[in-house]
């Protein structure tokens, strides 16, 4: 198993500049290529402060500008944002400049509120079509002289320049839930990023289940590989993790607000919304179930329980940094993380 890292620029006040929130972002980066990680994985987000990832590419090469190792990838960009030609080009323009390290993740997106704004207010199941239909148009224009005919899209023969440095292009990720979207990932030979969100170990196991039985309805001579994204914190001890906890809980107040299509956003700004007063997640915001459920713990715990994604098939732990804990918490528990779990981790890359 491998350990690769997702963080995003993002503010939730002014009281800190967008300068200053940069040079922390490639601090951690730096940080992370340090003590062992893989890959770096950025979003997509447009119109609020709480993520500010408007141009993953041109973040993506700033990071390569920083580090010499570490992959670099999406996590994720979303399909109805993009035409196929911009995306194939863009893709492989910056597979280029970065020397063949881009790991490219696309999904259908995920805040009601950027929809209404980007996408006319689409559905999901709408954001789905476009991605079953972005994903070949990828490999065609890769490959070259691809003309497209199809529901959303329609252009002559066309040819992605630059060509990736791989006939294939980079490694494709597809973020999934949905049945039908781990489908279309493995009928365009893309591997799988999977989010169990609030839910327990057991909600891995069902998106693993989801990922064979795909698998199976294919009958193809392909498996591909699964990411699983959690909130991770190494806590020193029990009052860590308690600090850990109260962070997310307070920081759900701004992410819910973004999943009402009618968002709370005033000038860029992301309200906060008291996450108890909605009924219907109530178990959501419980301190025990996030304390069995999100992967805040001691090293050695973590170790034990990484062991568990493992074993249901995990081939990539996504740890999530920015959900809401100060800066310098955060660089130590990602050196926490490096010292304590990926150099002792038995499998993991160097």
């Amino acid at each position: 198993m491998e350990f690769a890292i997702m963080l995003d620029l993002g503010r939730r006040s002014p009281d800190i500049s967008f300068e200053e929130n940069l040079r922390q972002i490639t601090e951690m980066v730096r940080v992370a290529e340090e003590v062992g990680f893989s890959a770096v994985f950025v979003g997509e987000h447009h119109g609020h402060e709480m993520t500010i990832a408007p141009a993953p590419f041109t973040l993506l090469t700033h990071l390569a500008s920083v580090t010499e190792r570490v992959r670099l990838g999406t996590a994720v960009l979303c399909a109805p944002y993009w035409h196929p030609i911009r995306l194939a080009g863009e893709a492989a323009l910056f597979d280029h400049l970065s020397g063949g390290r881009l790991e490219l993740g696309i999904g259908r997106g995920a805040y009601p509120y950027e929809f209404a704004r980007m996408a006319n207010g689409i559905p999901p199941e709408i954001a789905r079509e476009q991605l079953a239909e972005l994903l070949p148009a990828l490999h065609g224009l890769w490959k070259g002289d691809y003309a497209h005919d199809g529901t959303l899209w329609k252009f002559p023969q066309t040819t992605t320049t630059p060509r990736p440095r791989t006939a294939d292009g980079p490694p494709l990720w597809v973020s999934a839930r949905h049945p039908d979207v781990f489908d279309i990932a493995i009928r365009n030979r893309a591997n799988i990023m999977v989010a169990p969100l609030s839910l327990g170990i057991e909600e891995v196991e069902s998106l693993r289940v989801r990922l064979n039985e795909a698998v199976e309805r294919a009958d193809a001579d392909y498996t591909p590989r699964m990411m699983v994204l959690r909130d991770t914190y190494v806590a020193e001890d029990e009052a860590g993790i308690e600090a850990a906890i109260d962070g997310v809980l307070y920081g759900d107040g701004y992410f819910t607000n973004l999943f009402r299509t009618d968002g709370d956003v005033e000038d860029g700004w992301v309200k906060w919304v008291d996450p108890e007063s909605i009924d219907e997640q109530a178990d959501r915001f419980k301190r025990d179930e996030i304390r069995r459920n999100q992967m805040f713990d001691t090293a050695e715990q973590l170790r034990a329980r990484l062991a568990e994604y493992e074993r249901l098939g995990t081939d990539t732990y996504l740890y999530n940094a920015t959900w809401g804990l100060s800066f310098d918490v955060e660089v130590e528990s990602i050196r926490r993380f490096g010292r304590e779990v990926i150099a002792t981790y038995e499998g993991a890359a160097p």
